[in-house]
């Protein structure tokens, strides 16, 4: 037998009729679901470095140095690709393809350029004598790439979402009535860059 959520049905109430309405079920889609959960599963993670961060440095045997110049540069560089991001999910929703594959390639283009910048950082640690790991390292340094790293590594996660993107945009498979694919990518992008945003500050404030 199949049931209708939304149909009415009415009862008697003192000599009249009452309409009542079945309450909506909410519900989201499953793979944004999913984004969600490794978004929170990953805020866990980088609050646990971070702490993990402030609580060996109050031991003691603390290496302090300057955070690599070209951390700087890339922060823009990650905020422009958001920038990209958004105008990407923008243009798709306005049904603009030429505007939406521009833009799908720029944040391609600076996501690429950032991580280009990370790495360039870390040749720039070792460069000042700061190393992960070994004798000759320090618990600061090797903090530093760690965060870095992992980072890096969820930023490879949003490079595969991208692809998908950037193939179902050249096959029109995005536009304004197919936003779930763009829309996760955006959001998990944006996330990445304000995660990159508060590491930074947050190793400029405890260098």
């Amino acid at each position: 037998m199949k049931s209708d959520t939304t149909a009415n049905y009415q009862q008697p109430y003192d000599g009249a009729l009452v309409t009542e309405e079945a309450a909506p079920v909410l519900s989201m889609h499953p793979k944004k679901f999913l984004m969600w959960l490794i978004i929170v599963s990953s805020i866990m993670v980088f609050a646990a470095f971070t702490s993990a961060y402030l609580v060996r440095r109050g031991e003691g045997n603390w290496l302090t140095f300057e955070l690599p110049p070209i951390f700087y540069i890339s922060s823009v560089v990650i905020v422009l690709s958001s920038v990209t991001m958004h105008w990407a999910y923008y243009s798709a929703s306005k049904d603009n393809l030429l505007s939406l594959k521009i833009a799908i390639l720029m944040t391609a283009a600076l996501g690429l350029l950032f991580t280009y910048m990370q790495v360039q950082g870390w040749q720039q640690l070792i460069d000042v004598g700061v190393y992960f790991g070994g004798k000759d390292s320090n618990p600061a340094g090797s903090f530093v790439y760690v965060l870095t790293a992992v980072h890096i590594g969820h930023l490879a996660l949003a490079f595969g979402l991208l692809g998908i993107i950037l193939y179902r945009v050249f096959t029109y498979q995005v536009h304004a009535k197919n936003l779930a694919a763009i829309e996760i990518c955006t959001t998990f992008w944006h996330f990445l860059g304000a995660m990159w945003l508060y590491l930074f500050v947050f190793l400029l404030v405890n260098h």
